[in-house]
């Protein structure tokens, strides 16, 4: 009472510190305490009863809660004793309303007992009736109760004492293959929706058989092919693998159907046998799983691509219903039509659409041929236009080259060179006439003088004569010289008026010469 009066006033004393207000200045910092050793004995292998070492107390040993102590053994239970098996003797059985079985495992030897409860769930699964006296092995998790701290253990599996060697079999197998991955959910195939040859392994003379039949014929006409095997017995695994591989070397086949009607344990053991487990694995068609009754669970079935309650049960999981087929069929069919109808629909509502915004194709047409006249009409009046200027092209191109003829050009030269020689001729004949007639009336002039004006104008006479002979350019020929006329027919001055190639002629004191430019030689004067 010291200690609990105590703790609550550092309680409410630390909530009255943290609502003080912010202006209040906080109090000096203390030394921190050295931490002291909790005061509560253990074993040397015994874990702490808490999660975490709780707050050291200034006046006495560590106090906890109850709750807190039950949490803490009851993880500590969880985690130690987990998935194990205990062996002993039902007594005070008792079941509740909702179906759960609560007992005492008793072992008369040490004079012991531990509390068992058994879910509804699990006890649904239990292949016998247990009761008060029974010697049973009872797997499960150990845990408290925390609301009353009773220890006790939650039971997943109860078999009588005698199967316990078949259950650890059963365990090690079922270890084994979900190890590799055999049991997994992600592996398993779906049935087919509508198969047509179903195999059907189990024995030729066992009910499950005469069952198989009568459901499947009920519910579909498929073609059943049966794969007669052992199912119970020694040689029964033997016999199921090889009838499984049989009825799988029909190529037409869709799924199998593997079961037998219940019975023990022990004769439902080829069932759970790793053989069989692998052969239903590495089946090449779904395989559907039917083994005893509802509580029954066998290896087989749990590696099967789906699990049945009964061979009956795995013949309705494996054939359809017809009806059911029939009436997704009309479904089906009825949803087809109605998306036909709205796709149809759909496609003349719009190929009204496509005709409107076409028009009339004759009026089309027309606007179209009428188009195309008007081009064609257009397209020949462009071609005569331009014939007629490639014609008139070509007649000047024609013109041009005619101009530029060398034989047309030689003879342009030629007239124009006759012209001018005509012209020098009448301009030195012209020359010579009035030099006579100035000369006449010169010495008409002289005659009249006396004899020294007679000396003085025969010598002026004489002068005049000799430079008008010297000025004729028949005179000037006459010496050997040449005149030169070029491509033009105009007189040459300079031999930059001509360039190497250019036609020329030369103008003799007797005839004229055709010569062509090879060089020319710019002088000085």
């Amino acid at each position: 009472m010291r200690n609990r009066s105590r703790t609550s006033t550092s309680r409410s004393t630390g909530a009255s510190c943290d609502r003080r207000p912010s202006q209040v200045p906080r109090p000096p910092r203390r030394r921190p305490r050295r931490r002291r050793r909790a005061c509560y004995t253990r074993g040397v292998n015994e874990p702490r009863p808490w999660g975490k070492r709780p707050a050291r107390r200034r006046d006495g040993p560590r106090v906890f809660r109850v709750a807190e102590v039950n949490r803490a053994a009851k993880q500590h239970l969880e985690g130690k004793f987990r998935d194990f098996w205990v062996e002993g003797e039902i007594s005070q059985i008792k079941r509740s309303r909702m179906g759960h079985v609560y007992f005492t495992l008793s072992d008369e030897r040490e004079v012991a007992q531990l509390s068992i409860m058994l879910f509804a769930s699990d006890a649904a699964r239990l292949r016998f009736e247990p009761t008060d006296g029974a010697r049973v092995r009872v797997r499960g998790n150990l845990t408290i109760y925390e609301r009353q701290g009773r220890f006790q253990m939650i039971a997943k599996t109860v078999l009588a004492a005698g199967a316990g060697d078949l259950a650890a079999q059963f365990e090690r197998i079922r270890k084994k293959l979900a190890a590799e991955g055999l049991l997994a959910e992600e592996r398993k195939r779906p049935l087919p929706r509508l198969p047509r040859t179903v195999g059907v392994v189990t024995s030729a003379q066992s009910a499950a058989l005469r069952d198989v039949v009568r459901v499947a014929h009920a519910r579909c006409p498929v073609r059943l092919v049966v794969a007669d095997c052992q199912v119970q017995g020694e040689g029964a695994p033997r016999s199921i693998v090889a009838a499984l591989k049989a009825v799988q070397k029909l190529p037409e086949l869709d799924v199998i159907v593997l079961g037998r009607g219940g019975g023990a344990q022990e004769d439902l053991w080829a069932f759970n046998h790793e053989a069989v487990c692998r052969a239903v694995a590495e089946a090449r068609v779904p395989v559907v799983c039917g083994v005893g009754h509802e509580t029954d669970v066998t290896l087989a079935e749990l590696v099967a691509d789906a699990r049945a309650s009964t061979p009956s049960n795995a013949a309705e999981r494996a054939v359809p219903e017809a009806d059911v087929l029939r009436a997704e069929l009309d479904g089906w069919l009825r949803r087809l039509q109605s998306a036909l109808s709205a796709e149809v629909g759909g496609r003349r509502l719009r190929l009204q659409r496509l005709l409107q915004r076409l028009g009339d194709p004759r009026r089309l047409f027309a606007t179209q041929r009428q188009a195309l006249g008007e081009h064609e009409v257009e397209i020949a009046r462009l071609t005569r236009r331009r014939l007629e200027a490639e014609r008139r092209g070509l007649s000047e191109l024609e013109a041009r080259l005619k101009a530029r003829d060398p034989r047309v050009a030689l003879r342009r030269d030629r007239q124009h060179l006759a012209a001018l020689e005509q012209r020098l001729r009448r301009a030195g004949h012209a020359r010579v006439a009035t030099e006579q007639r100035r000369l006449a009336t010169l010495e008409e002039h002289l005659r009249g003088l006396g004899r020294p004006a007679v000396a003085r104008a025969r010598a002026q006479l004489g002068e005049l004569a000799g430079r008008l002979n010297a000025l004729s350019p028949l005179r000037v020929l006459e010496r050997g010289y040449a005149i030169a006329f070029g491509p033009d027919g105009a007189a040459l001055r300079e031999a930059a008026a001509v360039k190497p190639g250019d036609a020329i002629a030369l103008r003799l004191h007797a005839g004229r010469v055709e010569a062509e430019v090879k060089a020319t030689h710019e002088e000085d004067e």
